[in-house]
C-alpha cells in the first residue's frame, strides 16, 4: 500500500518556471528584483508598512528583538507550547525567555498566564499561532498595552489563517512568517518580517544584510556606490530563487488552504465521537491554517505504540509540538502543566494540500483501530505539579 506522508510540499511546474526565469537573470545570488517584488506583495497583502523577506522565521524573530533593543537583563514572555524558536530568539540577544502556559482547548498561549508572569524586567511578549491557529490577540494587545510591552506574533505556521477577519501575520505590530517546507506556502526554507512601523522594517532590512542594507537597492544608483557597514549585521537574506517560488505560492494560498480545510473537515467527520481522542478546537472568531492536524489521545492510550502501528502501515505521524520549558537547553525552573500535558498526549497525523480524502479515510480507519489496540495499556505518569509559588516567584527562578 502506498505510504501517506505526514507532510508534503505543494510545488510544481509553475514554481519551476519561475525558478528558470531567475536562472536566466543576473540575480541568482542574494536578493534581487524578485525579492523586492515579493516584499511589496507581502506588504500589500497584509496591509503593513513594510515587509522584509528573510532566510527563515527564526531570523525574523531574532532581528525583531534586536530592532526593539532587547538585550541582557531583559525578560521576554514566550508561548511555551510550540517549536522553541521564540525562546531561542530571546537567548540570541542575551534575554531570558519566560514560558507562558497554553490554553487546554486550543493549545495557544493563555493570556492569563501571560498577565501573571509580568514583572519588573519584562519587556515584551512573543505569542505563537500554534500549528496554524491564531492566539487571543485582543486580550494580548490589552495586556501588553496596559503594561507598555511590545507584542510580536510568531505566525510561522499560520499563513492563510485569520483572527476576527484579519490575516495571521498582521495581528500584532510585528509579525514573523515561515516558508519552511511544511508550511502553507513554501520555498523549502524562508521567512519574512511584517512591520506596522517602517522604522522597524528599515532596521531589520539593514541587519539582515551584514549591516550594509540591500545590495539590489544600491545597484540602482548611477555611479559607484560603496556600501558602508553601519551595524554588525547577519546574512539573513532570502535569495531571488526562493522569492520567485514564493511569488507563485502566494498566488496559490487560497487554493492550497481550501484543500487543507477539506482534509480537516473530513477528519472531523470520520473521527468525531471517538472517545479515545479529542479533535482540534477552533474558536468561532478565527480560522485555522492547518499546518498540522493534532489530536489529543486519552491518557490511557500508549501513544508510542499507536505511532509505531501507524508507521508500520506507511502512515506518517509525529508527536505534535514541544513544551518548550521542558527542553534541557533552557534549564527552566518553571512548570507549564497544560503545555506539558499536551506535549505528552498530542499526535500529529498527515495534513497537507496533496492529501486526498480517500487517504484521510485510510488514516482515520487505521488510527481508530490503533487506539482500540493500545487503549488501557499505558499508565500515564504523574501530571506535572502546579507550583506552590506564585507565577512571578516561579519566574524568578529562571534568571
Amino acid at each position: 500500500m502506498d505510504p501517506i506522508p505526514l507532510v508534503h510540499a505543494s510545488l510544481g511546474k509553475q514554481e519551476l518556471a519561475a525558478v528558470e526565469e531567475v536562472f536566466a537573470s543576473e540575480w541568482t545570488a542574494g536578493q534581487g528584483p524578485r525579492g523586492k517584488a515579493l516584499e511589496k506583495e507581502l506588504a500589500e497583502r497584509y496591509g503593513v508598512a513594510d515587509a522584509v523577506t528573510l532566510s527563515n522565521c527564526a531570523a525574523a524573530l531574532h532581528l525583531a528583538l534586536l530592532a526593539l533593543g532587547v538585550g541582557p537583563g531583559d525578560e521576554v514572555i514566550v508561548a511555551d507550547y510550540t517549536f522553541p524558536a521564540p525562546a531561542h530568539a530571546a537567548r540570541y540577544v542575551g534575554a531570558v525567555p519566560v514560558f507562558a502556559d497554553a490554553r487546554p482547548d486550543t493549545g495557544t498561549v493563555d493570556p492569563q498566564a501571560v498577565a501573571d508572569l509580568i514583572g519588573p524586567r519584562t519587556v515584551g511578549v512573543i505569542a505563537v499561532d500554534t500549528v496554524g491557529l491564531p492566539a487571543d490577540y485582543a486580550e494580548l494587545e490589552a495586556i501588553t498595552g496596559r503594561h507598555g510591552l511590545f507584542l510580536i506574533e510568531d505566525a510561522a505556521c499560520a499563513v492563510g489563517a485569520t483572527y476576527r477577519g484579519r490575516p495571521a501575520g498582521a495581528l500584532a505590530p510585528i509579525g514573523a512568517l515561515s516558508f519552511h517546507g511544511r508550511k502553507g506556502i513554501t520555498s523549502g526554507e524562508g521567512g519574512a518580517l511584517l512591520a506596522a512601523d517602517p522604522a522597524i522594517g528599515a532596521d531589520v532590512r539593514l541587519r539582515s544584510s551584514f549591516g550594509i542594507g540591500s545590495i539590489f537597492d544600491k545597484s540602482q544608483t548611477i555611479g559607484l556606490p560603496i556600501p558602508e557597514f553601519t551595524e554588525i549585521g547577519y546574512n539573513y537574506k532570502l535569495s531571488d530563487i526562493a522569492a520567485a517560488i514564493l511569488q507563485v505560492q502566494l498566488g496559490r494560498i487560497g487554493e492550497l488552504l481550501d484543500r487543507r480545510n477539506a482534509v480537516a473537515a473530513r477528519y472531523a467527520e470520520l473521527l468525531g465521537g471517538e472517545e479515545l481522542l479529542t479533535l482540534p478546537h477552533v474558536p468561532a472568531d478565527r480560522t485555522h491554517a492547518w499546518q498540522s492536524y493534532l489530536v489529543a489521545l486519552d491518557p490511557t492510550v500508549d501513544r508510542a505504540a499507536v505511532a509505531a502501528e501507524l508507521r508500520a502501515q506507511g502512515i506518517g505521524c509525529g508527536h505534535g509540538t514541544w513544551a518548550s520549558h521542558t527542553q534541557p537547553v533552557y534549564e527552566a525552573k518553571q512548570t507549564c502543566p497544560v503545555s506539558a500535558d499536551l506535549f505528552a498526549r498530542q499526535l500529529a497525523i498527515p495534513m497537507h494540500a496533496e492529501l486526498t480524502l480517500d487517504q484521510a479515510e485510510r488514516v482515520s480507519t487505521a488510527l481508530r483501530a490503533a487506539l482500540r489496540s493500545h487503549a488501557g495499556t499505558h499508565r500515564p505518569s504523574a501530571a506535572p505539579q502546579t507550583p506552590t509559588a506564585s507565577p512571578r516567584e516561579n519566574q524568578e527562578g529562571t534568571s
